[in-house]
Formats: structure tokens, sequence, C-alpha cells
């Protein structure tokens, strides 16, 4: 097979997204010793970075993997592909199987077989998360894939489920669930980053610092000023992500800002604990990297979270202050219950891996070019009925 696979948000500043994309495409091309691979920089309407050439995923010195078709201007980008010329395909390289990552579907395509990941359906659910041209395009992507996607790849139950609920015309055969896993490789000795020597190994709270409204981090810092007040903390709540603020502010909260991998690591290896009060969630990809580096969770018990996290985490509402300060506060109290979680948290993240993700992939890929030889004549799925 010859697989055309989106890469365009593996770029530096790259989200759940991106880093499903970089990783499955490495442990693809590390497992898949038949096909040849096609990483493509940019693509869709729907993302674009600007940094491209530097940034996205480009492997080199594998004679099966090569960097496609790339555009070097926005609007270049968006006419390829909601009005790909007749030859589109042709340039970009003849795949058998094209994989769309970014929640962009291509809809014009004839010989080529489509892969859509499905993420997350957050913008359906709560449209007021997001913006009104952000929800647009991912509407538009989705409700595509509905109609035009060969296969699914839904990151959960959870989102298999709410799509299937969403769009019922679409065979329930051909979305499957494929769990993402972390990047990281497991806990290891390593010295506190330079920047980071302010901070104490186990003396500190670390909470993803994004100013989405999904994330909830205004719930969790009220929950963090109760404890603190309360005198069952003194260690500092740490916000990874999100804007940098130098020092110290007058409630210990630290935001750092961007972190690259390394320093994430060992915040997530010597945190008293990992907050994630998501109030939605399409897999929790921060979750499982947390398990997978031993940190003791407090989680959402909504959505895909407790697919991810089992019995190895506190689960609390995210919506009360008053239960995600309970679920902190059995930790702060007990540090025999953290070992506890720490050690449960390892041992189930081992349930998740990327090489179960790619070969469930693989599967995916031979199964639709078996399916639809290329002699058929393509056509979309026709609404309100099951197709086969």
């Amino acid at each position: 097979m010859k697989i055309g696979f989106d890469v365009s948000q593996t770029g530096r500043f790259k989200t759940g997204c991106g880093h499903f994309a970089e990783s499955l495409a490495r442990q693809l091309i590390a497992t898949d010793r038949d096909s040849d691979y096609i990483l493509y920089p940019t693509f869709g309407n729907g993302y674009w970075d600007p940094d491209w050439p530097k940034a996205t995923l480009n492997i080199r010195d594998n004679p099966k993997v090569s960097r496609g078709l790339g555009h070097g201007r926005l609007d270049k980008l968006e006419a390829f592909w909601l009005n790909p010329p007749p030859d589109h395909e042709a340039r970009l390289g003849s795949p058998d199987v094209i994989h769309s990552n970014n929640f962009f579907c291509p809809t014009g395509l004839e010989r080529a077989q489509l892969v859509y990941t499905l993420h997350d359906l957050a913008f359906a659910s709560h449209s007021e998360w997001t913006s009104d041209a952000n929800w647009r395009v991912c509407f538009e992507g989705v409700f595509n894939a509905s109609v035009y996607a060969d296969h699914i790849v839904a990151v959960s139950d959870f989102t298999r489920g709410q799509f299937l609920r969403m769009f019922p015309h679409f065979p329930e055969e051909r979305i499957s669930v494929v769990y993402e896993s972390s990047r990281f490789g497991g806990p290891r000795d390593q010295p506190s980053p330079r920047h980071l020597r302010h901070l104490r190994p186990g003396q500190f709270w670390l909470a993803a610092g994004s100013q989405e409204p999904r994330k909830n981090l205004e719930r969790l810092v009220d929950a963090y000023t109760q404890l603190k007040a309360s005198g069952e903390t003194t260690y500092p709540l740490v916000l990874y992500g999100g804007p940098a603020v130098s020092g110290r502010n007058e409630d210990d909260v630290l935001r750092l800002g961007y972190v690259d991998d390394t320093a994430l690591q060992w915040l997530y290896q010597n945190c008293t604990a990992f907050c994630y009060p998501s109030l939605f969630e399409g897999f929790g990809l921060p979750v499982i990297e947390a398990m997978s580096l031993g940190a003791a969770i407090v989680t959402s018990n909504v959505t895909s979270i407790p697919e991810v996290i089992g019995d190895a985490g506190i689960l609390i509402d995210p919506e009360d202050v008053a239960s995600i300060y309970a679920g902190m506060c059995l930790l702060a109290r007990d540090e025999t219950a953290g070992q506890r979680l720490r050690s449960a948290a390892l041992a189930r993240s081992k349930r998740f891996s990327w090489t179960t993700a790619a070969s469930a992939v693989l599967d995916v890929y031979r199964g639709v070019t078996n399916e639809y030889p290329r002699s058929i004549e393509r056509k979309p799925l026709g609404l309100g009925a099951a197709a086969t």
C-alpha cells in the first residue's frame, strides 16, 4: 500500500491532534515494512502552520517515507483542497489510502480510500466554547466524514457513541475505537531542569494551564485556594501551558507557560498529584501521559475520562468546586493513598500503547483497500440510509 498521512498539526506547538498524528505515524512507519508513506505537511482548510517546512514531522533517510505536497500560502492550500484540480490525487502521490487527522475531510477523492480520525465532538456539545469560524470548520469536517469516509478511527468509545448518535446514517461497522497512548516511554531518573529547580520533588500540585473553558481552570484554582486556606497544603499549584507569568503570585499559583517534553516529564513524575478537572474530552491525552509517568491523578468523572483512568485515579465532579477540593484533600492528607494511586496509574497505562494503535490502524487500511477495489466507482453514503 501507499499511505498518504496528514501531519499538518505536528509542528512545535502541537496539541492533542498533533501528538496523535506524530506518534501514530512514527509507529506505523516502524511497524509496517510493506507500505510506503507520504507525509502531508499541510492539509485541508482547518489548520495552517506557517513554519511547516521546518516544524512538521519529516522522517529522512528512510526510502519508504517521503514528504508530500505542501503549500507555501494559506490561500493556495485552501484552493487546492476546497476546489481540487483534476489531477489532485496525482499531485498527492497517488496514494491508496489518505488518512486525515486534523478535522478536515476531503470530499473529492476518486481513487484513494479515506480514513478519518475523529478526535472529539466538543464543538457540537458546547458551541459556546469555540468561535463561529472554528465551529464551522469542525462541523463541516465531521459531517463530510459521515458521508465520504471509508472508515473512521475514533479515539474512545465515548466519542464513537456520540458520533453514531449524531450521524445515525453512518454504518457502525465502519467506525473503530483506537486508543491513544503516551509519547513518554515511562519513568526515568533525571535531574530537575534548571528552570524548575525552585520546585521540590513531591511538593507541588500540577495542572494544565490552558485558558480553554473546557479545561475548567477557574474551578481548579478555586478548589486549590480553599485547600491552601484550610491549611491542608502549603505546596504551590503549578500550571504548564497557557500564558507564562514570572515569579509567584499571592495565591502560590505558578504559571510556567509552554514547557518542553523533558520538563513536562519531570513535572509529571515529581508532582504531588496531577489535577485535570476537564469538562469534556474526546480521549484525555494528558491523563494517559501522566499515568504513564506514575503520577497520582485527580480527574473528571465525565465523557471519555473514566474510560481511560478506570480505578487508577480519583474521579471528581468537574462542575463542583467542593468535589475537586475533596479529591485534592484526600491526597493532601494521605500520602499512602498517593503512593497507591501512582502504582495503579503506572500499571493501567500499560494497557495503552502506540504499537497496539498502529496495528489496529493497519487493519483499517487493509480493510478499506480490500473492501473497495480501485475499479469500483466511489460514491458517498446516502443520508438517512445505511450503506454497505
